[in-house]
């Protein structure tokens, strides 16, 4: 899959977040709708590891982590922008979500766990904060932060 391919499934993904508010009804609706069992959970899984074998999703390195923003935000993907981490076993860069962050939660070895959620989605909602944490194997994250904003703290 491409970079281009990869963007346009998710502005058609994120149409269906417009306007909602991130809290935990939306991660409810997620795991619901679009959770591990779903079509959209094994493209968007697929997507994403596709992207990370290609080379151009998380392309970047830092303290054991790959990363990378692959999609900025725009009024067609409802001003939310994507990045995705490649973690295994280790723990991130404490932040804040000043509007919240939506994560898709993709684990690829043992029970990787991020944050202690398994396959699926979690929600956070805005002024939230967290060190972010996979344990358990490795997994890949995508976040979905509107405005893209985020704030690391340390």
């Amino acid at each position: 899959m491409s970079i281009e391919q990869f963007r346009q499934l998710i502005v058609e993904f994120t149409q269906g977040l417009a306007g909602r508010a991130l809290d935990g009804e939306l991660q409810r609706w997620l795991n619901r709708e679009h959770g591990p069992q779903s079509a959209s959970y094994r493209r968007l899984r697929l997507a994403c590891v596709d992207g990370v074998a290609a080379g151009w999703m998380c392309h970047r390195e830092h303290a054991g982590i790959r990363y990378g923003r692959v999609v900025k935000p725009a009024d067609d993907t409802a001003r939310f922008s994507v990045d995705v981490v490649d973690m295994d076993s280790i723990a991130g860069g404490h932040h804040v979500h000043p509007l919240g962050e939506i994560d898709l939660v993709m684990p690829l070895t043992g029970d990787a766990r991020f944050d202690g959620h398994g396959a699926g989605w979690c929600v956070y909602p805005a002024g939230s904060d967290h060190v972010p944490t996979v344990s358990g194997g490795r997994a890949l994250v995508m976040y979905l932060l509107p405005e893209g904003q985020i704030q690391f703290t340390r």
